[in-house]
């Protein structure tokens, strides 16, 4: 027995001996707390950098000198993966000092994120070392120096932002090897010497930025060369360097260019025709060069330009009336250059024209009315031969009509004109002054047809002032695989990589049968709204692309646009919206404080936008939306409405839009037929709007009041001639100026619920009741685009 108790005690002991040992050696490699392991190398990376930096704040006291939580949040701005670092993110911290070089140990390391701090030093030539690093983010701080050429030794690098520093030297050639850069920016340094040719390389550079530096030289003349690969720039910002020579022609291949920026450069020559290829282009501005020649006609085929600034140039010849074609400008600058003969007349048909300006230029004749009562004369000044632009430069009168003389009578007849002569003269005159009238009629006649047409409803969408904008189809603007997943852009005001929306920082708003919707922050800044799919009830990705790719293309004042979607390694799939920052409609109305008041004008404008997006949706798109709701009805800072959820039942399996429309039918908005058909309509659609319109008459949620629905309980009040107690009291306290409105309204939202699909009317004679209750709240153009002719059946 005793020889067996000291077999088992020895047999014990060698075991905790090697579980001992093993334990050095695992101490030896790595610190462990609380269940979490976080390499050596990393935790002694992170500890060196905090004694490089000054924390003015206090912010980093959480990097505690055990390592405890460095990989469990307990260390603030660190993310692990499996005990490796794998982003920094300390923006906004009033952090100083210096980036150690030591960060080149952590190995794992995606994102660093330290701008808008107070960083001095250089930028850490060990960011070469990371494989694994994507993007940099060190903008807004003091940092001094040259740009590491190092860092083109990382393979994956996706964003590299170090703009408004202090950074001296040239752009190092090696930085456009990463064959995933998507965003350079250099912008508000020092920076010297000529652009690299290199970087006209990379076909996944969607942003280059150089702005506001020292660099000079030319603009490379190498851009789309490789016949294999689609090029993605988008953005193109040069100005306020000392770049010479002239613009390369090889700019336009780049077809997908939203905007160029070369102003305040010694850029000479002339503006080549090819740019009249990039159908994309928004912003184009050359002003404050030495640029001289004509304006190219093919500027005529620039249907997206929205800016276009040439002023203090040398530019010469004609303003040709083609640049009236370009119907969704709204900001054209052609002062100072040596433009010469009159403004072209098409120019007024310019209706979204808000800045203006042909001063110190050679025009001469006199200045179109339009424009001369638009823009006040400072857009005219400095022409000497311009007139009519101001009381104080009137155009001179046109010199009196000389009739044709009959002969001289000799001086020695003075003899008095009979009456007969009198009436001949007379008849003589009046048939002068026909005959001149009809030749102007047949003139103005002929010019009116010869006019180009405009097609309103193509070329125009309004905006949330009420002014109409160029609607540029959306395209396929940027694809990115990232990790086995996969990125595509549609038409929108900015772009990010997917690791910039993956890494964003994000809070849920809401839940729905479709998804998660999430509030996400970029790192520039920018705010998005992203709605996560669920996985189960979703098409697969061949008919997910085509059907999203579709909804892409939709753009609607009242209709939320899908910017982007990403479609990840395991499934998951993202749709990337506007994001509207007041909300829903059902918070804006039934979440407010008592201190909120929404009066009857806002209301009804919120209606018309509804109706209006849901106009379009039937006759322009042939799209049956299906859970139209006030949650679905997102406000921007105008408070203008904006449906959403539109279409996402095209991306949905069978059973997945089945459950959507059940859920539709708990919240009260579901028509009466829905329980047996199963398939929503326009009509079904129809009845979702009118209890909305009640929703907005009586402030109250369609849910279930006195055992009946929002509709029930409505008809009922009305049925007991008790009218007024339907209405929110806020909108009751001007009953005496809009009862009537009111009163119209509410017998609209009535027939709109009618429990009789066919007794419905049509989304488009809602709209026309509803404009035609408020006209007020109607603008010429918003009425112009609100008048679809439904689609043939």
């Amino acid at each position: 027995m005793g020889n067996t108790f000291g077999y088992f005690f020895r047999i014990k002991f060698f075991v905790y001996i090697h579980l001992y040992l093993f334990l050095l050696a695992c101490t030896a490699s790595c610190q462990k707390w609380d269940g979490v392991i976080v390499t050596r190398a990393d935790y002694q990376s992170l500890r060196a950098m905090q004694r490089e930096l000054i924390d003015l704040r206090g912010v980093l006291r959480s990097w505690n000198d055990s390592g405890y939580g460095v990989c469990s949040g307990g260390w603030v701005g660190i993310k692990c993966v499996k005990g490796q670092v794998i982003a920094i993110q300390l923006p906004w911290r009033g952090l100083g000092g210096r980036i150690s070089e030591k960060i080149g140990q952590l190995q794992a390391l995606r994102k660093i994120s330290l701008h808008d701090n107070v960083l001095t030093g250089n930028v850490p030539s060990s960011l070469g070392l990371l494989p694994n690093l994507r993007g940099v983010y060190l903008f807004n701080n003091r940092l001094s120096g040259s740009i590491p050429p190092s860092i083109g030794n990382c393979p994956v690098l996706q964003t590299l932002d170090v703009s408004n520093n202090s950074l001296t030297g040239t752009i190092p050639p090696s930085l456009a090897n990463s064959t995933r850069l998507f965003r350079l920016n250099l912008s508000f340094n020092s920076l010297t010497g000529s652009i690299p040719d290199s970087l006209t390389k990379p076909s996944s550079l969607t942003i280059l930025a150089l702005q506001n530096n020292s660099l000079n030289g030319y603009i490379p003349d190498s851009w789309g060369r490789s016949q294999n690969r689609s090029y993605k720039l988008q953005f193109l910002t040069l100005d306020h360097n000392l770049i010479s020579g002239k613009i390369p022609v090889t700019l336009g291949k780049l077809s997908l260019l939203q905007e160029v920026s070369l102003s305040h450069n010694k850029i000479s020559g002339t503006i080549p025709d090819e740019l009249g290829s990039l159908s994309n282009l928004q912003k184009l501005d050359l002003s404050n060069n030495a640029m001289n020649g004509s304006f190219p006609t093919s500027f005529s085929n620039l249907s997206s330009l929205v800016s276009l600034d040439l002023q203090n140039n040398q530019f010469t010849g004609p303003i040709p009336a083609s640049v009236g074609n370009i119907s969704g400008i709204n900001q054209l600058d052609l002062g100072h250059n040596d433009f010469t003969g009159e403004i072209p007349d098409s120019l007024v048909g310019l209706v979204n024209l808000t800045s203006f300006n042909v001063s110190y230029n050679n025009l001469s004749g006199a200045v179109p009315t339009k424009l001369s009562k638009e823009f006040n004369s400072s857009a005219f000044v400095g022409n000497l031969q311009l007139c009519g632009y101001s009381s104080s430069n009137p155009c001179p009168s046109p010199p009196p009509m000389i009739l044709p003389s009959t002969k001289k009578a000799p001086k020695h007849h003075h003899h008095k004109l009979s009456t007969k002569d009198i009436i001949l003269i007379a008849s003589g005159c009046l048939l002068v002054v026909l005959l001149l009238l009809c030749c102007i009629m047949l003139f103005c006649l002929m010019k009116k047809k010869a006019a180009p047409k405009q097609n309103n409803d193509k070329a125009t969408s309004r905006t949330v002032s009420g002014k109409a904008e160029k609607a540029v189809p959306a395209t396929h603007s940027q694809v990115e695989s990232e990790m086995g997943g996969k990125l595509v852009h549609f038409n929108g005001p900015f772009v990010f990589t997917a690791d910039d929306l993956l890494c964003a920082t994000a809070e849920i708003m809401g839940k729905s049968s479709f998804g998660t919707a999430y509030k996400a922050i970029l790192e520039d800044g920018n705010q998005v709204a992203v709605k996560r799919l669920r996985e189960k009830t979703t098409k697969g990705q061949k008919e997910f692309e085509t059907e999203a790719a579709l909804l892409g293309n939709i753009r609607h004042s009242n209709l939320l646009a899908l910017r982007a979607y990403y479609l990840g390694p395991k499934g998951e799939k993202l749709l990337v919206f506007d994001y509207m920052p007041q909300g829903s409609l059902a918070s804006f109305l039934h979440a407010r404080g008592p201190e909120t008041v929404v009066d009857w004008p806002t209301r009804m404008s919120i209606a018309i936008g509804v109706a209006r997006g849901l106009n379009y949706l039937h006759n322009k798109e042939n799209i049956i939306h299906g859970n139209l709701t006030s949650s679905n009805i997102l406000l921007d800072e105008q408070t203008n409405a904006h449906i959403a959820d539109f279409g996402l039942s095209r991306l949905m399996t069978s059973a997945g839009s089945s459950s959507v429309i059940a859920t539709a039918g708990t919240l009260g908005y579901r028509a009466p037929e829905l329980s047996k058909l199963k398939n929503a309509s326009t009509k079904t659609d129809i009845y979702s709007l009118g209890v909305i319109i009640l929703e907005l008459l009586t402030g109250k949620p369609p849910g279930v009041i006195n055992n009946m629905d929002l509709p029930q309980w409505v008809a009922s009040i009305v049925k007991e001639e008790w009218t007024n107690q339907v209405f929110d009291l806020e909108i009751m306290k001007d009953a005496q100026t809009v009862g009537d409105e009111l009163l119209n309204t509410l017998k609209l939202a009535l027939h709109c619920v009618d429990p009789s699909p066919s007794a419905r009317p049509e989304v488009q004679q809602v709209l026309q009741q509803l404009e035609e209750i408020k006209p007020e709240l109607v603008t010429g153009s918003a009425a112009d685009e609100s008048k679809v002719a439904p689609k043939s059946e």
